[in-house]
């Protein structure tokens, strides 16, 4: 075999569809047993992925659009996995009703704090106005903020990246900070996780209870609603 038919061989398998599926579950595989094993928190299963799915491409020469492609069929498994959060919502709505309004002033005053204490920040530190209007959403879902963004006029992509971190550093972070404050309550728990970490910090919820996962599940629900609906409102307030 000469080295062209190498070389056009290694093209076929890696442009293939089938890699890019196979690269994403092996990395995450690989980032569940590294998470599991090191006990670091740090060490969060999406975070590690991404790091070794990109050190992939990297090395293989894949661009992201052709890997984006072949990966479609796990991100079409986003949705049903997000509904599935209903389940323990449903296990747990007895509980949610007696703490609905509670839930609901957390959630609105607790979305406000973020967005303001984190555009001041920012300014403070020089940030640009479309910086800024990015950052704004950062402790949202990604495709919320990534759409608010964009409707903002401010840097998607870069929204993405700041989502991404927020779960990672909440999740993180978010265990040690509320032992040190003595916060044990499942319910205030789970509202902490969902509101600063979204989905990887009601992934890390559930891993304590059904009940911590519930209300992550919640207000994570309820900061991307509020935010995909009063931050825009906000923002052409005090823009124009």
């Amino acid at each position: 075999m000469s080295l062209s038919d190498v070389s056009a061989a290694w093209h076929n398998f890696i442009f293939n569809p089938v890699f890019s599926l196979v690269v994403t579950l092996v990395a995450f595989q690989i980032a569940v047993v590294i998470y599991r094993r090191s006990g670091w928190l740090v060490l969060q299963p999406v975070m590690v992925a991404m790091v070794l799915i990109v050190s992939t491409l990297l090395i293989t020469g894949l661009d992201y659009t052709t890997y984006r492609q072949g990966a479609e069929p796990i991100a079409m498994l986003l949705g049903p996995a997000t509904v599935g959060l209903a389940v323990p919502l449903y296990n747990n709505m007895k509980r949610i009703r007696l703490l609905l309004w509670p839930i609901l002033i957390t959630v609105l005053v607790g979305g406000i704090l973020i967005v303001v204490l984190t555009v001041l920040i920012a300014h403070l530190l020089g940030a640009s106005l479309p910086v800024m209007i990015t950052l704004s959403s950062k402790s949202v879902t990604m495709p919320i903020a990534m759409l608010v963004t964009d409707q903002l006029h401010g840097i998607a992509s870069l929204a993405a990246v700041f989502v991404m971190l927020t779960g990672v550093i909440g999740t993180a972070l978010g265990p040690m900070l509320l032992r040190r404050v003595g916060v044990v309550h499942p319910a205030a728990r789970g509202m902490t996780y969902g509101m600063n970490a979204h989905a990887i910090g009601t992934a890390r919820a559930l891993e304590e209870s059904s009940e911590t996962g519930a209300f992550a599940a919640l207000a994570m629900s309820l900061l991307g609603v509020f935010t995909a609906v009063l931050l825009p409102l906000a923002a052409n307030f005090f823009l124009d």
